[in-house]
């Protein structure tokens, strides 16, 4: 499938870049309000934690689906209408008043960015050709999304201090400009016929059903026995089989297993798997840690944050010339590096620490950012081709929103194991939080070593190129000497 080529490509990159700068602010404003909706509403940490792990697993349990149905039913129809979706259930969830009614309301959220997601993406990587230009237009689109998570974190805290549910009501206003100059800018598809528009609804079930039983599982390993989380695991991992078995069966797979083989695809799924969980596991330990440890109010807490939102500004200025020069298998492996970095600095913290003593974890959370996220997303969908790029693009994201479920529930669990030690409240809220901070650790060095093997394979490419470079000289001389020298 092929879009229709846009006179206004500028127009259009900002048109996408404002959808997914609208779900950065989205999750932003809501990671901030967290405290005080637990505190208005009367949650659990568990609960709490739903709140967040609801719009991931509607997120990444269906971002495959979406990303195939933009393939086949157009990129267009599958951003705009779920985009409107997006729109109405977010607002929808300010007015909730119980967590049930807020949790249902972030799943059905999370549902439609997982089909207005990879649409956009693929919008964009079949709009612009593929080499420098859709290699600026991706870093751009990632370092809007990062802008609007740092603008998150600071307009929901002047919001939250207002009420938390303005944090639901205030995006609406924006997200229906971006959508009526949407219709007007977004190309058209050139869609198949009938006969090759068929969903693998049966696969999406299953993969989704397969993400929930599993994050359930890491979510409540603290408070069942380890018999009933040994056979919740277990059925989580049968539920994929039969997703696999689903897949090599249908003649219109959800995924064509085939896709699987490409091995850069692979490493990037897996890099954005640990480094999405590792981030999101460390900023719902670290917003609590601010406000219920330290007292701090969501607007100090948002400015805490606000260093990590520097990726905004070097996604598409610094990175660019970066990859440019080194290419993106280094420039993710230096961003690697950084993130493990950070979250090991942040791990001694005490109860008094100051925020200068924060900021150097703040900031080098920045600049990893700036060097994974684009990255990534140009390895993920480089080389694929157009008929595919919404399944790529799914693929990745919902590799980032599986990551993100299981960083949340791991240090949920991690934090209520551990939150028993001290006698104090502050020293066992401290010692749970400690706890914690090592699962973010742990991902983001279990990221970096899967990250290395990209710099093997970047060696080993060059030097087959090298050596097929140098059999071709050699052919060309020994063609000129047979030549020469009958």
């Amino acid at each position: 499938m092929s879009s229709v080529p846009t006179p206004h490509p500028r127009l259009l990159l900002l048109v996408l870049s404002g959808a997914v700068f609208l779900e950065g602010i989205d999750i932003a404003m809501l990671n901030v309000a967290l405290p005080s909706i637990r505190a208005d509403l009367g949650l659990s940490t568990g609960q709490l934690q739903w709140v967040m792990s609801a719009y991931v697993l509607g997120y990444g349990g269906f971002m495959l689906l979406g990303g195939r149905a933009a393939d086949l039913f157009g990129r267009r129809r599958m951003f705009l209408l779920p985009l409107a979706v997006f729109v109405f259930f977010s607002g929808l969830g300010g007015f909730a008043t119980e967590g049930w009614m807020l949790i249902a309301a972030r799943l059905v959220t999370g549902v439609a960015a997982a089909f207005m997601t990879p649409a956009g993406l693929s919008v964009i990587t079949t709009s612009f050709a593929e080499g420098p230009r859709r290699d600026k237009a991706l870093l751009v689109y990632s370092g809007t999304a990062a802008g609007g998570f740092s603008i998150g974190l600071v307009v929901g805290g002047l919001l939250t201090a207002l009420h938390w549910r303005w944090v639901f009501f205030a995006p609406v206003v924006l997200a229906l400009l971006i959508l009526l100059t949407a219709v007007a800018v977004v190309p058209k598809d050139v869609r198949p016929g009938r006969t090759a528009r068929r969903l693998d609804v049966a696969g999406a079930l299953s993969l989704t059903a397969a993400i929930l039983l599993l994050v359930t599982t890491v979510e409540r390993a603290a408070h069942v026995s380890a018999a009933r989380t040994l056979g919740s695991a277990l059925a989580g991992l049968a539920l994929l089989c039969l997703f696999v078995l689903i897949e090599r069966r249908s003649a219109a797979p959800l995924v064509r297993l085939g896709i699987l083989r490409t091995p850069s695809l692979v490493r990037a799924n897996f890099v954005g798997l640990l480094f999405s969980g590792s981030f999101f596991g460390f900023q719902f330990v670290a917003v609590l840690y601010l406000q219920e440890l330290r007292g701090w109010s969501t607007l100090q807490t948002s400015l805490a944050l606000l260093a990590i939102g520097a990726d905004a500004v070097l996604s598409p200025t610094l990175t660019p010339r970066l990859v440019g020069r080194f290419g993106n298998a280094r420039v993710i492996f230096g961003g690697l590096l950084l993130t493990a970095l950070a979250y090991a600095l942040f791990l001694p913290v005490g109860a008094d620490w100051s925020y200068a003593a924060m900021f150097p974890t703040m900031i080098l959370l920045g600049l990893a950012f700036s060097l994974v996220y684009g990255p990534l997303v140009i390895v993920a969908t480089d080389g694929i081709d157009e008929e595919e790029q919404g399944l790529a693009g799914g693929l990745l994201y919902t590799s980032f929103q599986f990551g993100a479920a299981l960083g949340l529930s791991a240090v949920t669990v991690a934090q209520a194991g551990f939150q028993g030690e001290g006698d104090a409240p502050a020293d066992r809220l401290l010692a749970g939080y400690h706890a914690a901070l090592l699962v973010p650790l742990g991902a983001a060095a279990l990221a970096v070593i899967v990250g290395g093997f990209g710099l093997r394979s970047r060696r080993r490419s060059r030097t087959v190129a090298v050596q097929a470079a140098a059999l071709s000289n050699e052919n060309t001389v020994e063609k000129t000497t047979s030549v020469t020298h009958p």
